[in-house]
């Protein structure tokens, strides 16, 4: 049995339950980062760039966890001392900072820390560190230390838990903390160690997190969105961007929440590098961070742009997804079981169909795509490894109640579980009645009306019904949609640009990503021909990777091809029979050691010689639109070459899409300024340089105009000319036939907050 004695340092011994005989053995040495100056800890520790992946270890510089210490800082009220705690401390570098950072802004006030840690040097150089200073330092596992910790134990927690995904965890430990914690989809252990944390804040008290900033935008990121939005209210969110405050390739975030209800909208911030040019402001990155002063500086010898907003976890988001002029109204607002209030007024999104009317769940899903992935749900996955979500476990039923029908805050059981039987029985519009086959959740109005109408939550759980009003009109929140910051005249230009939508891309057809081969030296190869016996031709396919594409065309400078061993006659994965190919057999026997080495893949009883991702192998002879996983700007190109898209690219088939009319529409929006615009007001996924992820979950956003329209017809003949007729692209012109076909005038060109789009991005390169 643990227990916790008021000393400056304890061991944690003793029996546990599953998950910490787990943590114990995967997990030794998972620690994250806090700690000194990069430069000094690099004088006290060996491990390299493979240790710190596995371990989660990103040291934090000393400036960032001053900056998130005075932030955490600026939204506690002390109440006779302050408790904070550092649940993955390192070697001290976030508790020194708030300590110091406290003493100044509360003169007087007892202060007291507590840091835990698996590694035990660690925890001995930041009792050095801290000499002096009354800090309780635990050797030992937090995530299993916290469920004998006290409810409400500190007035603030700070933060940077280990980053370590689940090929990191193993399968076997990253499932126990799916059910442990009610995580679902792809998870790292951030997830859990912020699980844990809001029991341990008494009401009132303060997160300060730094993490990944994918989290933000990303399908896996929806664990931790809904996490920050269950019990908690974000108050300011600090996306850094490209500003390598880190030595390793960190883009990290800042976020504040309280565990209490705020009315005030959280304060969001970005800072990305941009081209060199004129600063606008003379403040140093963290001051203008903590203005929310809309700027361009200098900060180590690079142009940094500062951007202000507020944040729009979800509602205001579904501008960019809704079909035509009519909104996604299915959704509705849940919470854990025993969940505070906060957690009805964050508004977790329990529900919601997909696209094409698939079931979907959406609050925390991401599927499998490829090994050590943990699925969990039996949600339905597409070829893109994209997946329809689940929702939070331990919830029931979800509907919402007609405003006034049920008293605010009261408990009740006298609808029963009949009611939502029944009313669910007489919604029949599918945006109205949601169901996931994993956890048995509907979300339904008791009345049939849409719940975007209504302002009162009712959770049936195992317990019994209980309902709250929600705080202020019903804006349906899905964790599943990326966050973004709000601008008002961003806002106001989507509300426009969705008044003229008549679909998105992923509503017109399926986005799949390429094949993925888990084994490339091996099925890939430029030099096939140079082979004194090189496989039989029927099975090689020219591959067309993101070196080959640029806007509107694929230009294939060094021919690369696949050995793709399937039949493509069939619409499913169909291995071909070896015997009928004997050179193939023997090139692939030379590396069946290798290929056989796939666990992953054999355990599913495929054969030895398959790739891991093959598609649909009939629909690679039909024209297609690929374009790259990673580029700065689109790159949608049409390919009618019959080849087989890599892995790095993405691609939409044309019989998917059903006409060639509409496929060059696409394309011209996907190309255009007002693609790229929305791309970032919408989706926002940006990593160095200003490049950008064109992955299923974003690609599918992007707004398709009517195309009966003379102003979509004129675009259609004009990307029709420069794809088919080899005419010279004109930038203008396609972004007046852009506007025009979603009703915009010109002047959106003229904005600058646009970023256009070239016609051409170089094309061998990832952007």
């Amino acid at each position: 049995m643990r227990v916790f004695p008021t000393v400056n340092s304890i061991e944690l011994i003793g029996s546990s339950p599953d998950i910490c005989r787990f943590t114990r053995a995967e997990w030794a040495g998972m620690d994250s980062r806090g700690g000194r100056a990069a430069a000094d800890r690099r004088t006290r520790t060996t491990a390299g760039a493979g240790v710190r992946k596995r371990h989660g270890r990103h040291y934090t510089p000393v400036r960032l966890a001053e900056f998130l210490a005075e932030r955490l800082l600026e939204h506690v009220v002390p109440q006779g001392s302050l408790r904070i705690l550092d649940p993955a401390c390192g070697d001290g570098e976030l508790l020194l900072a708030v300590h110091r950072a406290a003493v100044r802004r509360f003169p007087g006030i007892s202060v007291q820390l507590t840091g835990f840690d698996l590694d035990a040097a660690a925890i001995a150089l930041a009792r050095e560190r801290a000499a002096g200073l009354p800090v309780t330092w635990c050797v030992g596992d937090f995530l299993c230390a916290a469920e004998e910790l006290a409810e409400g134990s500190f007035d603030a927690v700070i933060t940077n838990p280990p980053y370590v995904r689940t090929q990191q965890l193993g399968g076997a430990t990253a499932r126990l903390l799916s059910v442990r914690f009610g995580l679902r989809g792809r998870i790292d252990l951030t997830h859990p160690f912020v699980a844990s944390v809001p029991r341990l804040l008494r009401p009132g008290g303060v997160l300060g997190l730094l993490c990944a900033n994918r989290f933000l935008t990303t399908k896996a990121g929806a664990n931790l969105r809904a996490l920050l939005r269950a019990e908690l209210t974000p108050v300011e969110l600090y996306d850094l961007g490209d500003t390598k405050l880190f030595e390793a390739a960190v883009l990290p975030a800042v976020t504040v929440a309280v565990r209490a209800s705020v009315a005030t909208p959280c304060r969001y911030v970005s800072a990305y590098e941009i081209p060199d040019g004129e600063s606008t402001s003379t403040l140093d990155l963290f001051a203008a961070l903590a203005a929310a002063r809309e700027c361009s500086l200098r900060h180590d010898g690079r142009h940094i742009a500062i951007e202000a907003g507020t944040l729009d976890p979800g509602s205001a988001a579904r501008q960019g997804d809704s079909a035509g002029s009519t909104p996604r109204e299915a959704g509705a607002v849940c919470r854990e079981p025993g969940a505070s209030s906060g957690a009805l007024d964050a508004g977790i999104t329990a529900a919601g169909p997909d696209v094409r009317g698939r079931e979907r769940a959406g609050a925390m899903g991401a599927s499998p795509d490829g090994p050590g992935s943990i699925s969990g749900s039996a949600a339905q996955v597409d070829d893109s490894g994209d997946s329809a979500g689940s929702v939070p476990m331990g919830i029931t039923a979800v509907y919402r109640d007609v405003a006034g029908v049920m008293g605010a805050g009261a408990s009740t059981s006298s609808a029963g579980p009949d009611a939502v039987s029944s009313s669910a029985a007489r919604v029949d519009d599918s945006r109205d009645s949601v169901r996931s086959r994993s956890s048995g959740v509907t979300a339904v109005n008791r009345d049939g009306t849409r719940s975007a109408d209504l302002d009162v939550l009712v959770v049936q759980d195992d317990s019994g019904y209980t309902s709250s009003h929600l705080r202020s009109a019903p804006a349906v929140v899905d964790v599943a949609t990326p966050w973004r910051m709000s601008r008002p005249s961003v806002d106001e230009w989507l509300r426009r640009v969705r008044g003229g939508t008549w679909r998105t891309f992923g509503e017109v057809a399926r986005i799949r990503v390429g094949i993925k081969t888990t084994a490339d030296r091996v099925f890939i190869s430029d030099r096939w021909e140079h082979r004194q016996s090189p496989p039989e031709p029927e099975l090689l396919f020219d591959l067309i990777t993101h070196h080959d594409l640029a806007p509107w065309r694929i230009s294939r400078e060094r021919p690369r091809r696949v050995l793709y061993p399937y039949d493509v006659s069939c619409s499913r994965r169909t291995p071909v029979d070896l015997a009928g190919f004997p050179a193939a057999a023997a090139y692939l026997a030379e590396h069946k050691d290798v290929l056989a080495a796939r666990d992953y893949l054999t355990a599913t009883g495929r054969e030895w010689f398959e790739i891991w991702v093959p598609q649909r192998p009939h629909l690679w002879r039909h024209p297609k639109l690929v374009f790259p996983d990673i580029s700065v700007a689109p790159r949608f190109a049409l390919d009618r070459s019959g080849a087989i898209v890599n892995g790095d690219c993405y691609w939409i088939s044309m019989p998917d899409i059903g006409s060639d009319d509409l496929a060059y529409l696409l394309m011209g929006v996907a190309n255009s300024a007002l693609g790229l615009r929305f791309y970032d007001a919408v989706c926002g996924n940006r990593l160095y340089a200003a490049r950008r992820r064109w992955i299923t979950q974003y690609v599918a956003r992007l707004p398709v105009p009517d195309p009966s329209t003379a102003a979509a017809a004129a675009l259609v003949s004009g990307v029709r000319a420069v794809v088919d007729e080899d005419v010279a692209p004109d930038p203008r012109a396609l972004d007046e036939w852009v506007a025009a076909a979603f009703g915009l005038g010109t002047e959106h060109l003229e904005d600058e907050s646009c970023s256009p789009a070239p016609m051409f991005d170089t094309p061998n390169a990832l952007g």
